[in-house]
């Protein structure tokens, strides 16, 4: 989430506008404190459902692009890709 100064925002509101009709979140500040946050006019439930997780603490998001977990999945009987093979011979 980009973070703008109260200042900059009035200085910058189209771009910042422009921004957040894009699907960015922008939160605003006022003298290093939270104030506000300016979001997307519209959000899918399940986005501010996951936002609601983060605000409570419950998730976290520094930003960046969601990782896939570090562990493979698990596999029972066989894969997807063994399957196609399978089904070209």
């Amino acid at each position: 989430m980009r973070e703008v100064g109260i200042e900059t925002l009035r200085a910058e509101l189209g771009n910042y506008l422009e921004r957040a009709r894009q699907g960015e979140r922008i939160l605003v500040t006022e003298g290093g404190h939270s104030i506000a946050c300016l979001v997307p006019g519209e959000e899918s439930t399940a986005e501010r459902r996951a936002w609601e997780l983060v605000r409570t603490g419950a998730a976290s998001w520094s930003g960046g692009k969601p990782q896939g977990s570090r562990r493979k999945p698990k596999i029972q009987g066989m894969s997807a890709s063994d399957i196609v093979l399978e089904n070209r011979r």
